[in-house]
């Protein structure tokens, strides 16, 4: 069985590539802190509505294993989700405009809504293993 397949995991499996995208975004915003002129950046809300416009502009569908993957399919997960400029609250003397404390809160954020779909994710799988199990094997 391939869990990719299976709606709900395909979902959750989109789900992290987009949450740990974001990390990565704001680890780069905190990295750039000094940098003068910098605007900080922030990845579009992870969306149904976006994800299902994603797949019709590709306008390509894959009815062979071995078919190529349409360009909007190609490469990492990183690869579906576009970086927006996103200016914090406060621009400084030089131009930045990132602070570290609206960033260290979007980075919460996003490990908390990490941290609940790796648990939703985990609990997937002990109902899979469970309903694999013979009867009577508790």
């Amino acid at each position: 069985m391939n869990l990719a397949e299976i709606p709900l995991f395909a979902m959750l499996r989109n789900r992290l590539g987009y949450l740990g995208e974001r990390q990565k975004v704001i680890a780069e915003n905190v990295a750039n802190t000094d940098t003068a002129q910098y605007t900080p950046g922030d990845l579009k809300p992870f969306s149904f509505d976006a994800r299902l416009e994603m797949a019709k502009s590709s306008g390509v569908s894959i009815t062979q294993p071995g078919h190529l993957k349409p360009p909007s399919q190609r490469g990492g997960l990183g690869a579906q989700f576009k970086t927006v400029k996103t200016p914090d609250s406060e621009t400084t003397l030089n131009g930045n405009s990132v602070v570290l404390e609206e960033e260290m809160i979007k980075m919460s954020e996003a490990r908390m809504n990490y941290d609940a779909a790796i648990s939703f994710y985990q609990k997937s799988m002990n109902l899979l293993r469970m309903a694999a199990r013979p009867p009577g094997r508790g």
